[in-house]
């Protein structure tokens, strides 16, 4: 499984070391880059800010003497997490202030991320969210614990806590996200079809194909962070989503609209004048969409569009 941004870590590592051979711990960082940015991005549900945990990551583990550490997945997950904290308190306070509803930035990801159930469901929009409820211990340990099942030990190191400590903020956490977490999983054919009927319904803007997509309880959540346009409060209810999209859709061609996969999940991406404009991550259960998810802030498309740029 893999994260989209993962495809450059060789290029990324060579200009860590100035483009030289790959020394021991380069080729550790590298090794565990992946592992190390999923964390990252979980626990602050942004690329750009896991990205610069990353950069702090290496900097701290190239002055480490490594033949005083007996575990290097370990030793570098402690670095990530530990400057993912600092900076998630950071961030936490930018929130506050924050116009409109904030959603984590989208994230490309490819199909064997979706099959990796676990995985998936940890970065979709809607799980992104509830994690968004915990405290930035509690979703460290949450991250560490659930979703890459990291020994308590390591957990403790990672977050300055006891084992015993650390348990008890694991099992608070899990009642915490199990209380609020999404529905089940659906399956790779439902996805598909409600997804091709929802752009099917966007390219006509019919308001009934529309609700017929859509479940009696779906939500669209936007974000435009106060530069861009878009809804400030949670839309609720198929009849209001519905022809808010019907109104905004109306207005765009339909060739500017391409699916894609965002957090392991279905969505739609605008494009205007060759920029993306909107990424619309989709939440599906039981055949019908649950969640829509609208990014418009430029400032968390921006990684999104250089992956799109890079693939072309």
């Amino acid at each position: 499984m893999k994260i989209e941004h993962a495809e450059r870590t060789e290029d990324t590592a060579g200009e860590l070391t100035g483009g030289g051979r790959a020394d021991a711990a380069t080729e550790a960082f590298v090794s565990h880059r992946n592992l190390l940015f999923t964390v990252a991005y979980e626990m602050l549900g942004s690329a750009a800010d896991a990205e610069d945990v990353l950069q702090e990551t290496w900097l701290r583990w190239a002055g480490v003497d490594l033949a005083a550490v007996r575990d290097r997945r370990a030793y570098l997950v402690r670095i990530t997490t530990r400057q993912a904290l600092i900076r998630l308190r950071t961030l936490g306070r930018r929130k506050e202030s924050y116009v409109g509803t904030w959603l984590p930035e989208p994230l490309l990801t490819t199909p064997d991320v979706a099959e990796d159930v676990e995985l998936a469901d940890s970065v979709s929009m809607a799980m992104m969210l509830v994690l968004e409820t915990l405290t930035p211990t509690e979703r460290a340990v949450f991250v560490l614990r659930e979703v890459f099942d990291i020994e308590y030990d390591e957990i403790a190191e990672a977050v300055d806590k006891s084992p015993a400590a650390v348990r008890q903020i694991a099992h608070r956490a899990r009642t915490h996200v199990t209380a609020r977490r999404p529905r089940g999983t659906v399956s790779p054919t439902e996805t598909r079809d409600a997804l091709d009927a929802f752009q099917r319904a966007a390219a006509t803007g019919d308001l009934q194909s529309l609700l017929d997509i859509l479940a009696p309880d779906v939500v669209f959540l936007g974000d435009g962070g106060g530069v861009r346009q878009a809804v400030l409060h949670p839309v609720m209810g198929a009849d209001k989503v519905a022809r808010l999209l019907a109104a905004g859709l109306g207005r765009i061609s339909a060739s500017s609209l391409r699916p894609a996969q965002v957090n392991a999940y279905p969505a739609l991406v605008l494009r205007l004048d060759g920029e993306i404009d909107t990424v619309v991550a989709v939440r599906i259960d039981d055949g019908l969409i649950t969640g829509l998810y609208a990014v418009r802030n430029p400032a968390k498309l921006s990684h999104m569009q250089q992956e799109t740029t890079l693939r072309r």
